[in-house]
């Protein structure tokens, strides 16, 4: 015992480390199985040296292990990939390779590229191919529509519903109602896709003219008559005009002089050549309705009386802003001679609002103090001051309306003067009657001119000449 323990310590090792040549002649393998029987023979073999060669024969073992197994996790990555189960880190350097990998992972083939690289993204193809001509497709987006020849572009509309229609359609019948220009209204209607309704344009023009004044009427049986043959077809107008005959019951209530504003219409657009002339023809006798009836009948007897006189061009009258400016003063001075004779002031004040010129009731107020002065007697004076203090009161008349008709005859007083000596005082009695019931302003009283009168004194007087 005591000679194995003085061999370990003269021996050539220290603390178990061995020297450099031993290491490397190790490391290289270089004990086998058969050397180390040798030195188990030879008895040169130490405990310490046979640990430390297992180790190194462990570690060779698992280096291989790891290479083998690398290996056998490729193939199942791809075949997993292949089953449909994902990677759980889709991102890591491994998986991209084999996502990139171009060759063949199935554990089969030589390893070359699929398809023999002719496949792929971004491939044309393999050398040598030749490809037949195709049509291009439309849908294509690689689709060059400057290279297939000439391209047309259209702006697709969609078609209004009924409800969509009518709160289109209300705004632009109204907005012309103020304008009373048809050819806005007719590039209006163009942009819009009517579809099959568009024969409810009449209906609802109609409709809304019905709730309005005279002058709307007049204007929409112009619309209707510009539009027709445009954008409107004669089968268009009689679909509406027999939907408004169906609808009459419901447009009573609301109008009850519905029949025969609607008859009028109808002959009107008769008269235009909006409507064909058979129109009254298709309901002789098939009309059970009597509102239909009566509005029918109406058409039916405006056409008979004026068909060989003249067109019903002044069905409805000639309202607003679009009568002549000498029809106006005719249609005036006819109101205030038959007040004269009646008396009624209801019906002048009617009168008045149909004509539908509040801008122009100065010429009123003008021709009622002309006709003051060119009449005899205080009769038509005191009634004259009657019916500017009615209108005034009622609001017909404004204040600077009355003030511009005053102002007028001041301007004119002298030509009138010549036809009229007395001109004068009777303009200043009406003025001061018209000032005391509160029809004019103290300062219009005021500016009335006043002709001064002139006398020769006598001759003590110097001939100077006192006013």
């Amino acid at each position: 015992m005591a000679t194995e323990i003085e061999a370990w310590i003269t021996g050539p090792q220290n603390d178990g480390v061995f020297s450099l040549e031993q290491g490397k002649g190790e490391e290289d393998g270089s004990y086998g199985s058969e050397d180390l029987n040798e030195l188990v023979v030879n008895g040169n073999w130490t405990p310490q040296e046979k640990a430390l060669h297992e180790a190194r024969l462990k570690a060779k073992a698992k280096r291989r292990l790891r290479k083998s197994s690398s290996r056998d996790s490729n193939r199942e990555s791809f075949s997993d990939s292949v089953s449909g189960e994902l990677s759980t880190d889709p991102h890591s350097p491994k998986s991209k390779n084999a996502v990139n990998d171009r060759k063949s992972r199935t554990g089969k083939g030589r390893g070359l590229p699929k398809k023999g690289g002719a496949g792929g993204k971004g491939v044309w193809g393999a050398a040598g191919m030749v490809y037949e001509v195709e049509e291009p497709d439309a849908k294509d987006p690689n689709y060059d529509e400057s290279s297939q020849g000439d391209t047309v572009y259209a702006t697709v509309v969609p078609e209004l519903d009924e409800r969509e229609l009518e709160k289109t359609i209300n705004p632009i019948v109204q907005e012309y109602f103020e304008h009373g220009d048809t050819k806005e209204v007719e590039m209006l209607l163009k942009e819009l896709n009517l579809g099959h309704h568009k024969y409810e344009f009449s209906s609802l023009a109609v409709s809304l003219s019905l709730e309005g004044k005279a002058s709307h009427r007049e204007l929409t049986s112009r619309l209707l008559s510009d539009l027709s043959g445009k954008v409107l077809s004669e089968k268009d107008m009689s679909r509406a005009f027999d939907k408004m005959l169906k609808e009459l019951p419901d447009l009573i209530l609301d109008t009850p002089e519905a029949p025969q504003m609607l008859g009028q219409f109808i002959a009107r657009a008769i008269a235009d050549h909006a409507l064909p002339m058979s129109f009254l023809d298709c309901y002789k006798g098939k009309v059970d309705c009597d509102n239909a009836r009566a509005a029918l009948d109406r058409a039916s007897v405006l056409l008979s009386m004026k068909r060989k006189i003249m067109r019903l061009d002044n069905v409805w009258g000639v309202g607003g802003g679009q009568r002549p400016v000498k029809h106006l003063i005719k249609e005036m001075n006819l109101l205030l001679k038959e007040y004269l004779a009646s008396g009624e002031l209801s019906e002048a004040e009617h009168c008045l609002r149909d004509l539908e010129v509040p801008h122009f009731h100065h010429e009123l107020v003008y021709e009622a103090v002309v006709m003051v002065l060119e009449s005899t007697g205080d009769t038509a004076l005191q009634m004259m001051v009657k019916l500017l203090k009615a209108f005034w009161q009622t609001g017909l008349i404004t204040l600077d309306q009355m003030n511009r008709g005053f102002q007028r005859v001041y301007d004119e007083l002298p030509e009138i003067n010549l036809d009229v000596p007395h001109a004068h005082s009777i303009m200043e009695t009406f003025v001061d009657l018209c000032y005391q019931e509160s029809v004019i302003t103290k300062q219009l009283r005021d500016s009335c001119p006043t002709r001064g009168r002139k006398r020769f004194v006598s001759e003590g007087d110097g001939g100077i000449v006192k006013s």
